[in-house]
């Protein structure tokens, strides 16, 4: 057993932190939680325990990073010097894509999933369309970019929910992969089914989820093959959605209708789905999305990055879908930021403030992203939960005399002292045990960009 001693700790339906709590786990598992502390000066019991590792800070359950390109990290800081939209982002985005091979993006999502762990993150949904070798040729193992993202989690120390995604067509008008692009295709519904089905890792840290890429990569019959295939194992499926108004006009002029009613029409919407981004739905299409109970999944500083705009997330909310939040291109890894934003982002379109609590942008963080990637044990500091704990210092420049309900305000991934991982530490003193972060990125960064800086 081992015992981890919280300064504070946010518990479950809590509006606030509390203070002095003693944590138990046995297996990696949560034994007990237990607050020390009641309406007044710590319990004699806090000065005994001298087993109990010490969490100095505010600690809270592990983050979940529910929207993950790896491969986009290395576009950081290199997209940022001129004008244009996603569209001109894109081309970017593939000149990165084209170089990969199993091997480099090993290197570099192992350096990119350990960033994610330095910030909090114990685990990522990793929306996986990039299969197949230059000109769209499989490997021999057709799976081997997949086995290569399990294999950087592994040593990464977090969780992996691999959403292996169906990118089957250049537009919503059906028109064939072309250029970079046959990286990502399988042919058809069924050849991608056929591919997911022979990848079963046993790996205790990865669990399996599918992808419609959207409704510009996937043609409409097939929508339904791509969600059927999921829901038969019981596995979750994401989908980008609506993250362009170009989309949006797009997908009336051939289907005349939005993203969100064809994806309703074809079986694709519901509690085990959730849709990415969001941005640009209708009131109908709002509706939709939360009488289905599909989840949403935002992306504030991709959004932002990319000019992308700021969805209605309060009423996606208020409609019925949980929220949950991903990095997405990782133009920042920082949960922090990303939760934060659900409150400024919402008072930047609605121009008035209090839309948020932070107990939900806590939920959306952690309970909310755990469970729209399958893992409905974890993302809780409870009895039965996996051992997931993450410790905010409350000393820094950023943090000093704030008091702990409000560190989602004010810390970012940098004031992350301590992260364990299903009973295992995995950071520690604000290092990671295992990765040189710093040194990792930039070798691996470098590996697929020298031709491009050159």
């Amino acid at each position: 057993m081992t015992r981890w001693l919280a300064e504070y700790a946010w518990l479950p339906d809590r509006a606030e932190p509390t203070r002095d709590v003693l944590i138990e786990a046995t297996d990696g598992r949560l034994t007990a939680v237990t607050p020390l502390t009641v309406d007044g000066p710590p319990t004699a019991g806090v000065e005994v325990l001298a087993d109990a590792v010490r969490l100095p800070g505010l600690t809270l359950p592990g983050l979940a990073n529910a929207h993950s390109h790896a491969f986009h990290r290395a576009l950081r800081g290199r997209t940022h010097d001129g004008r244009g939209d996603f569209w001109s982002w894109r081309s970017l985005m593939y000149a990165v894509a084209i170089r990969l091979d199993p091997d480099t993006y090993l290197a570099l999502a192992r350096a990119v999933y350990a960033e994610m762990a330095l910030s909090g993150i114990t685990c990522v949904g990793e929306f996986h369309y990039l299969h197949h070798g230059p000109g769209g040729t499989p490997y021999d193992d057709p799976n081997a970019m997949s086995a290569a993202l399990v294999e950087a989690a592994a040593h990464a120390g977090i969780r992996l929910t691999l959403l292996d995604t169906a990118y089957l067509a250049g537009g919503v008008d059906g028109a064939p992969l072309a250029g970079p692009q046959r990286r990502f295709g399988d042919g058809d519904a069924l050849r991608w089914a056929a591919r997911v089905d022979a990848f079963r890792p046993a790996d205790d840290h990865v669990r399996l989820g599918a992808a419609i890429h959207s409704v510009r990569a996937v043609p409409a019959e097939q929508l339904a093959t791509v969600a059927g295939w999921a829901d038969r194992n019981g596995l979750p499926l994401h989908v980008h959605l609506s993250e362009q108004p170009a989309e949006n006009d797009a997908c009336r002029a051939v289907h005349g209708c939005t993203p969100t009613r064809l994806l309703a029409d074809h079986g694709v919407l519901g509690p085990h789905t959730t849709a990415v981004h969001a941005t640009h739905p209708t009131a109908a299409d709002v509706a939709l999305l939360g009488d289905s109970r599909t989840r949403v999944c935002v992306c504030p500083t991709t959004e932002r990055d990319l000019a992308d705009g700021v969805g209605p997330v309060r009423r996606m909310a208020d409609a019925g879908s949980p929220l949950s939040l991903g990095s997405d291109s990782h133009a920042v890894v920082d949960l922090f930021e990303e939760a934060r934003a659900l409150e400024l982002d919402e008072r930047l379109r609605t121009r008035r403030r209090g839309h948020f609590t932070p107990a939900e942008m806590v939920g959306a963080a952690t309970v909310g992203g755990h469970a729209a990637l399958g893992w409905g044990d974890a993302g809780r500091l409870a009895v039965g939960q996996r051992a997931d704990l993450v410790t905010v210092r409350l000393d820094s420049a950023r943090t000093a005399g704030v008091p702990p309900v409000g560190a989602f305000f004010a810390a970012t991934a940098a004031d992350v002292t301590s992260v364990v991982v299903d009973g295992r530490p995995v950071v520690d003193g604000g290092r990671h045990l295992t990765v040189d972060v710093p040194t990792e990125l930039r070798d691996a960064i470098a590996a697929v960009t020298a031709k491009e800086d050159s």
